[in-house]
């Protein structure tokens, strides 16, 4: 069977209903934080999925997307505002002329030894996003063309990520200890920021889930110390939620690393509906699943550096194997640990893809 063999409506109150544990789903539902455009690029050229349209077309982006999301079975397709990103390569006072965040083809040049904001001037200097002016023009258009059935998402409440880029892990680090009034002016802004970012999402009926994005986590444990984040992180994350909730949109989480100490507050505390991004170095997700399954829902979870060097064969096995363990009574969507990279081969995510239709059929 190939992936084209078995047709797809997209039914994002399914997708919700799985993520809420309500029954076994009819079928594998199937998701991705993103995929990158050299992943997209291959799906379309393949499949002529883009043949009619052309770069520099109005919404070529949009439609692009739209129709790789339908094609692989996706219920939602992200719809991005770009006017919502942090800049990151604004100078620093304390900039030297180094130019360490800059803008490159990948995106931006972001390490761990310093970042735009460096102390008190730069937190008000930075050309912090102004929410309010934001183009929504993407959200229309997907008002209008999304099929029956399928929802948009989009990336918001990055706190404690965004303040790792903001001042670099070294000066962020250091300022928990000698500048911690710095620190929580510095998440507060950026709270502001993403809060109305959430509340305009929220205002379209496109949008079915926020997918809140904020890695706490590395390999063995949560970057900083557990009870930090649970005083200055996951109340942010908390009243996130509390607005997609209210607005009756899905909080979905991803947070990449070994965050385990925090799965509980985030379940009981902060209310989302699904964790998202899991790591077999980290915390695989067969063993998330026999500990928390039966209390919030999972995204995800076929390794990423597992998908970049398996064969294809090997795939389809973890995922019938992932498959077996979660699929039944829900709670369970198909999807890469974090993202689809583009050193991912493209065979290897087409064997993810279609083991998860065959599983459904």
């Amino acid at each position: 069977m190939h992936l084209a063999d078995i047709a797809v409506q997209p039914d994002f109150d399914a997708f919700a209903r799985c993520l809420r544990r309500e029954g076994t789903p009819a079928r594998v539902h199937h998701a991705e934080l993103y995929l990158d455009g050299a992943v997209k690029l291959g799906l379309a050229e393949r499949y002529g999925l883009a043949d009619d349209i052309r770069p520099g077309e109005p919404d070529y982006d949009l439609q692009l997307d739209l129709r790789v999301a339908t094609f692989i079975g996706h219920d939602a397709v992200r719809v991005h505002l770009p006017a919502s990103e942090f800049r990151m390569d604004v100078r620093s006072s304390a900039d030297k002329g180094t130019g360490a965040f800059a803008r490159t083809t990948q995106g931006y040049l972001v390490h761990e030894h310093g970042g735009p904001i460096q102390n008190w001037r730069d937190l008000e200097t930075y050309p912090w996003p102004d929410i309010a002016r934001i183009d929504t023009r993407p959200l229309e258009w997907a008002d209008r063309h999304l099929p029956e059935g399928m929802k948009a998402y989009d990336l918001s409440a990055q706190f404690f990520e965004c303040a790792t880029w903001l001042m670099g892990y070294e000066t962020l680090f250091v300022g928990l200890y000698e500048e911690p009034d710095l620190v929580a002016a510095l998440l507060e802004r950026i709270a502001a920021v993403y809060f109305d970012y959430t509340r305009l999402l929220c205002q379209f009926d496109c949008i079915g889930a926020i997918w809140g994005t904020d890695d706490m986590g590395y390999k063995t444990q949560t970057l900083v110390a557990p009870d930090w984040l649970r005083a200055h992180v996951l109340p942010l994350h908390r009243q996130a939620a509390a607005i997609a909730h209210e607005h009756g949109k899905l909080y979905i989480l991803h947070s990449c690393g070994k965050i385990d100490p925090l799965v509980d507050d985030l379940i009981d505390d902060v209310g989302i509906d699904a964790r998202h991004s899991f790591e077999d170095a980290a915390t695989p997700v067969l063993d998330f699943h026999a500990r928390w399954g039966d209390r919030v829902g999972i995204v995800g979870g076929i390794d990423v550096d597992f998908l970049a060097r398996a064969t294809p064969e090997q795939v389809r096995q973890r995922v019938r194997q992932t498959l077996e363990v979660c699929h039944p009574g829900g709670g369970y969507v198909l999807g890469s640990g974090n993202s689809v990279t583009d050193y991912v081969p493209l065979e290897n995510y087409l064997a993810l893809l279609e083991e998860g239709r065959r599983f459904g059929a």
